[in-house]
C-alpha cells in the first residue's frame, strides 16, 4: 500500500524527533541539488582537506552516481570516492546512502554487504547519512518484512552516534564509531543504483 504525502511527512517528522533524541543531527531538503549544496557546505565548514585525518570519503550509491565526482573533488579538496580500509582510517567524514529509516526509533538501516559502506559509516569521526524521506518505515517489523537475507546478508542498523557506558555507567560518545551522525533527508528520489 502506497502512503500519502501527509503520512510520509508525519513518518519523517517522527523519525527526525527520535533521531534527535539520540543526538543525531537531522536536515531535510526538497531536492537532491539542495541536499548536495548542504553537503558541500558542510564538508567545507568541517575543514575537509587533502591531508590524512582531514579527508572525506563517499561510498558509492544511487545519489552519488548522479553527481559529478570531478566537480565535487574540485569544490572540496580532500573529498575522495575510492574507499579503502587505509583511507577510511585516515578520514574525518564518511558519507553513505541509507536504504531506510525507522520512525519509532530514529534508526537508519542499510544493506552493508559491501565493505565500503561499513568503512565509511564506522571509521570516520563524522558520518553523513543520506536517506530518502519516503523510505522511512514505521518500525523494525516493517523493515524485516522487506529484507531477504539471501540477497542482503549484512544489514546495518545505526541509531545515533556511537555510544557506550562502562561498568561505572559513564556514557562515552564515539568510542566504537563516529562521534557525530548527520542525517540528510531528501524528498526527491535519490536515484537508482548504477
Amino acid at each position: 500500500m502506497k502512503s500519502t504525502p501527509s503520512e510520509d511527512t508525519w513518518m519523517f517528522e517522527t523519525f527526525q524527533a527520535r533521531a534527535e533524541e539520540v543526538s543525531a543531527e537531522v536536515h531535510r531538503f526538497a531536492t537532491r541539488a539542495r541536499a548536495l549544496e548542504f553537503i558541500v557546505d558542510f564538508l567545507r565548514a568541517e575543514g575537509v582537506a587533502d591531508a590524512p585525518g582531514s579527508y572525506a570519503l563517499w561510498a558509492d550509491g544511487p545519489f552519488l552516481n548522479q553527481a559529478d565526482r570531478d566537480d565535487l573533488g574540485r569544490r572540496v579538496p580532500g573529498l575522495r570516492f575510492e574507499v579503502t580500509r587505509d583511507r577510511a582510517a585516515q578520514t574525518k567524514i564518511g558519507l553513505s546512502q541509507m536504504d531506510w529509516g525507522l520512525a519509532d526509533t530514529g534508526t537508519l538501516a542499510q544493506n552493508s554487504t559491501a565493505v565500503e559502506q561499513r568503512l565509511v559509516s564506522t571509521l570516520p569521526e563524522i558520518h553523513v547519512a543520506l536517506v530518502h524521506t519516503q523510505a522511512v518505515l514505521p518500525d523494525l517489523a516493517s523493515l524485516l518484512a522487506r529484507v531477504d537475507p539471501a540477497t542482503m546478508p549484512y544489514l546495518a542498523l545505526i541509531t545515533g552516534p556511537s555510544r557506550t557506558a562502562d561498568i561505572e555507567r559513564v556514557l562515552t560518545i564515539g568510542v566504537h564509531g563516529p562521534l557525530r551522525l548527520v542525517i540528510v533527508g531528501v524528498d526527491e528520489p535519490l536515484g537508482v543504483a548504477a
